[in-house]
């Protein structure tokens, strides 16, 4: 294999590896910060217990989610070092922000939340989890914005003399971090964190439940796990419309931003109103005969253009993108270069994560079905449901960051056809790279190879870690006849010692 396709592997491997801790971490903090506050304004210590137990869920999650992090970054100076060249001005500016900012706000916090209870005030150790999930979110943000730039270039200019796309200044910091296709995905992966967040909390509780209503031990069920059962599935719920609402608006916004990702998802290949909606694609290649529709006009038209027929539901088709894309880069990049991305992958891709969402949607009404009123559910097979379908939202939320990265080739650095339209913008002038362009000149394939290996089995070990800790904390449950402290102690006193209390 050439050092393209093994850099690619590479930072995809790991990047699906680190995105799989990513959202838990986003959703969960909130969370769990909302459980320790209804502790904090009722009193009641079934709510600091359930905190706990899922807390310690947290703290796994986020120091696996460090862990696998790190590498990311290192990635852009070693495989990637031509688009660290072209536009680390840029993109360089808020992955620092979200190093010196929100990562040392988040871990700062979560200090003080794992070890300051009794030794700060309840109310200081509570707004300690609420900054360590705001420090969560602003850090997702800042990424989020970095990686929305190389869907959708702003805040740019590009230097002839140095060759690179140099930030427009102060002005142009903020419009990296709070352009439109930024905040399109802040909002769409902080509503899918909160979906999958809830999907672990509902599964892991109702399992329990039924456990214990099974052990006869109907007072555990009724004070813990009930409680915590349903506060997973209305999180779930929430997340679940708010994610479908956002994702909406985003496809609108990708279609008019990104064509060749949008249309290579939808399956369209030729120009059409009125679009159906497409099921299945025979084949890896997109053609007028390679997908099969729904027989209902103009579903498909109404996701991004909110009309279902007439001349406003028209969608360009691959066809006609494509030809426009090679008409206006022939001089520069070749009149037979393909701007698709992977039809096969961005069409199937985009279908699971909205299968999957639209099942987290009826799994969530159909738990706060069974828990209704005074319901104790005895089911096995219900609580098999619910724990095996934990995973449909970490898929959902893979796979579309799946389409996200590889629905964006063979751009690295996407074009930005609305602030620097074709008419206007002579090739030469345009914030652009392609994904041959951005990877490292002198980086040897062997090289490449033996750390993607290297990557990939380190990755793998932390994973079954991760698993093994999650597992073995989740089987523990909650332990009702102990009692939690939360008297403030004298920090000053010679027996007073610094303690892990989760």
């Amino acid at each position: 294999m050439e050092a393209l396709d093994l850099a690619r592997w590479q930072f995809g491997i790991t990047t699906v590896y680190h995105f799989i801790l990513v959202p838990l971490t986003i959703g969960l903090s909130l969370l769990v910060a909302i459980m320790q506050t209804k502790w904090l304004k009722s009193g009641e210590a079934k709510w600091l217990k359930i905190t706990e137990f899922f807390g310690k869920i947290l703290i796994i999650n986020f120091a696996l989610g460090v862990a696998t992090g790190i590498v990311q970054e290192f990635q852009f100076g070693m495989g990637w070092s031509e688009y660290s060249r072209y536009v680390g001005d840029i993109f360089g500016a808020p992955l620092a922000f979200e190093a010196l900012l929100a990562f040392f706000l988040e871990s700062t916090f979560l200090g003080v939340w794992i070890f300051g209870r009794g030794r700060v005030s309840p109310k200081v150790h509570t707004a300690s989890v609420w900054l360590f999930a705001i420090g969560t979110n602003v850090s997702a943000l800042f990424i989020l914005a970095a990686n929305s730039f190389m869907q959708n270039p702003v805040g740019a200019i590009f230097n002839p003399e140095t060759g690179r796309a140099e930030l427009d200044g102060a002005t142009g910091f903020l419009d990296v971090i709070f352009s439109p296709t930024s905040m399109y995905a802040f909002a769409h992966t902080f509503t899918a964190s909160l979906l999958l967040a809830g999907s672990l909390i509902a599964g892991v509780s109702m399992w329990w439940l039924v456990r214990r209503v099974k052990a006869g031990d109907k007072a555990e069920a009724l004070e813990y796990w009930k409680p915590a059962a349903r506060f997973g599935f209305i999180a779930m719920l929430i997340g679940a419309l708010l994610v479908i609402t956002t994702g909406h608006f985003m496809g609108q916004h990708i279609y008019k931003a990104q064509p060749t990702k949008m249309i290579a998802a939808m399956g369209i290949s030729q120009t059409e109103e009125s679009a159906p909606l497409g099921l299945i694609m025979k084949g890896t290649e997109l053609n007028a005969d390679s997908v099969i529709t729904l027989p209902i006009p103009g579903l498909e038209s109404f996701m991004v253009t909110n009309h279902f027929s007439g001349p406003e539901s028209q969608i360009t088709g691959a066809d006609d993108i494509n030809k426009q894309f090679q008409e206006y880069f022939a001089d520069t990049y070749g009149a037979d270069q393909n701007y698709l991305p992977n039809p096969f992958i961005s069409f199937y891709s985009f279908r699971i994560m909205m299968g999957l969402g639209f099942a987290s949607t009826l799994l969530a009404l159909l738990g706060l079905f069974v828990l209704r009123k005074d319901k104790l559910p005895d089911s096995q097979g219900l609580a098999k449901l619910f724990v095996w379908t934990i995973p449909f939202p970490y898929l959902a939320s893979t796979f579309g960051w799946i389409l996200a990265e590889m629905g964006r080739q063979p751009w690295v650095v996407y074009p930005n056809f609305q602030a620097q339209p074709m008419e206007s913008t002579p090739p030469t002038q345009l914030i652009n790279q392609l994904t041959d362009y951005g990877v490292s000149q002198n980086v040897l394939s062997i090289e490449l190879l033996a750390s993607l290996i290297i990557f990939t089995l380190l990755y793998l070990a932390l994973g079954i870690v991760w698993f093994l800790l999650v597992k073995r904390y989740v089987v523990e449950g909650i332990n009702p006849r102990a009692e939690i402290s939360v008297e403030t102690i004298d920090v000053d006193a010679e027996d007073a010692k610094l303690s892990f209390v989760y």
